[in-house]
């Protein structure tokens, strides 16, 4: 095997008990990211979709250079890492395809104010939340309210709406005085 093809793989703890994020040390998905909570909407991902044939897999997260799983509660992460840190190995270093390339949309035009929301989320909230194995999505600014789509880990985390109200909603309104809440769109 060429050593540039070499691959490694760790497991990192999320605040989500039911997360853990595989770190690889390749560039996954740059600039994106692509969250999987039922095997038909893996159709799009190769990799995500030979998770989800485990057993054990709810829901798949996948983001720069890690992969966030969700597992169903009957299992512990004990037993499942060893495979998963040697699957997530095999899978990269044979080259597979980890997501389809998706047609890029135009995006609409926003207002002044959404562009600042959309710039503190991705400045102040994005990093923050990457590093739990998740992501944040700016969705829409309506009537004072913002609406964000938790993905990863985050999504379904017992402290996200916590991590949503007291710090999300805080700076926003704090930075952005026409935001008056912000709420978390399921996902």
């Amino acid at each position: 095997m060429n050593p540039e093809n070499l691959v490694t793989i760790y497991a990192e703890a999320t605040p989500n008990p039911e997360s853990m994020k595989f770190v690889a040390s390749k560039m996954l998905l740059p600039n994106d990211s692509a969250d999987f909570r039922t095997t038909e909407s893996a159709e799009t991902s190769p990799l995500a979709k030979a998770l989800f044939e485990m057993a054990f897999v709810k829901g798949v997260f996948i983001m720069n250079n890690f992969v966030s799983v969700t597992k169903n509660s009957d299992y512990e992460w004990f037993d499942l890492i060893p495979d998963l840190r040697q699957f997530f190995q095999e899978w990269l270093e044979e080259g597979k395809e980890i997501v389809s390339p998706k047609v890029e949309l135009t995006p609409e035009q926003e207002t002044e104010v959404e562009r600042k929301i959309r710039q503190l989320l991705e400045d102040h909230v994005r990093p923050a939340v990457e590093m739990d194995g998740g992501a944040i999505d700016f969705k829409s600014f309506r009537d004072g309210v913002v609406t964000v789509q938790m993905k990863g880990s985050c999504s379904g985390c017992p402290s996200s709406t916590m991590t949503l109200k007291a710090g999300i909603e805080n700076l926003l309104k704090r930075m952005v005085p026409e935001v008056q809440a912000v709420e978390a769109e399921a996902g």
